[in-house]
Formats: C-alpha cells, sequence, structure tokens
C-alpha cells in the first residue's frame, strides 16, 4: 500500500497542474497513469522528482505542498 507521501510524489510527477479544475477522481487517474508509466513502481516516480527539484528548486516546495495536500483530499487521507 502506498503512503500519503509515495502517492504524492508520483502525483508531482503527472502534467496536472494546481491551477487545473481537479476533482478527487482526476487525481486518482492521473496518480494511476503516472503509476503506470513508471511500471507500478512509485519509487521509480522518485527519480523525477529528485530531477525536478534541481531543475527547478523555487517551485519544488509549492508543488509538493500541492500535490499532497491533493492527495489528501481525493484519498480522504
Amino acid at each position: 500500500m502506498l503512503t500519503t507521501s509515495d502517492l504524492a510524489q508520483v502525483l508531482f510527477t503527472s502534467p496536472l497542474q494546481p491551477s487545473d479544475d481537479l476533482s478527487p477522481d482526476k487525481i486518482r487517474t492521473a496518480i494511476d497513469d503516472r503509476l503506470c508509466s513508471c511500471d507500478g513502481d512509485a519509487a521509480g516516480c522518485a527519480a523525477f522528482v529528485a530531477q525536478e527539484a534541481g531543475d527547478h528548486p523555487e517551485s519544488f516546495a509549492s508543488r509538493m505542498r500541492w500535490a499532497l495536500t491533493a492527495v489528501a483530499t481525493a484519498y480522504g487521507r
């Protein structure tokens, strides 16, 4: 079972944006799609998170906060 942090990292690497009109279903679908592209391995998505943190350090914290909040909303955590 994936933790809230695991799911947030997966969402972080998805193409969804905080400005999108997001429903819990869209968030869960984006996470499922992204997990499939990482061969079901949330740790594989973590490498993308690290890359984004290095490439865009100015937006990393705010995007991760958004991802954590979105996961909490979508999964009731």
